[in-house]
């Protein structure tokens, strides 16, 4: 997880504030549920969306959010689960979808074994958002002009494919953010590789829904 500076200006970039409606995509362990739970306060709601291809994994994702929504104080979170592609109609529409080291696995078999594909993710979430609302994409960047070679293998993706499918989908890029960048990166390694586990070059997006 980032320093408290970093999630400040992450929560600050994704325009979460109090009030906020978010779909937390793929939450892992709920880190990112917790913050954007804080920030909205008891007039804002979460959603923690584990999506139905992952739900098998050992670690019981759906079942840690679930307990995470019924600690005291996460009245406003609740936990999803769903095809990926079907996650406009397991959410009601909300002001920001928050994707985090997620969007490289939509190119991976694990996530098309049952059809799914980013183009009918991000259409998904277009359907998913507010006229107006924001689509926050965070991920371990490839080599540029790689496209989706390196998903399964490093799991990384070339960000300019990431922009073009996301536009694709009627998006308007509307930020970018090098606060997690890394030049020492040299997108040739798995990101869990210890020698930069943690510590490799991400890029940031925001794109909002016309």
């Amino acid at each position: 997880m980032y320093d408290r500076a970093k999630q400040f200006e992450l929560v600050r970039f994704a325009t979460i504030t109090a009030g906020s409606t978010a779909i937390d995509v793929y939450p892992g362990t709920g880190d990112w549920t917790v913050i954007f739970s804080d920030v909205v306060g008891p007039e804002g709601r979460v959603y923690s969306f584990v999506p139905a291809e992952v739900a098998h994994f050992k670690n019981d994702p759906v079942g840690l959010m679930r307990a995470l929504a019924q600690q005291s104080g996460r009245e406003n979170v609740e936990a999803v689960s769903a095809d990926v592609v079907a996650l406009a109609e397991a959410t009601p529409s909300v002001d920001v979808v928050w994707m985090h080291l997620f969007y490289h696995d939509l190119h991976t078999p694990l996530i098309q074994a049952k059809g799914a594909t980013a183009t009918a993710f991000n259409q998904a979430v277009y359907a998913s958002l507010k006229s107006g609302g924001r689509y926050v994409i965070i991920d371990h960047a490839a080599e540029a002009e790689s496209g989706s070679r390196d998903t399964a293998s490093l799991h990384r993706i070339d960000p300019a494919l990431v922009v073009k499918e996301v536009l694709e989908a009627g998006f308007v890029l509307d930020a970018q953010s090098d606060l997690l960048a890394s030049e020492a990166d040299a997108h040739a390694i798995r990101v869990f590789d210890p020698t930069i586990k943690g510590a490799t070059d991400r890029f940031a997006y925001r794109f909002i829904r016309p």
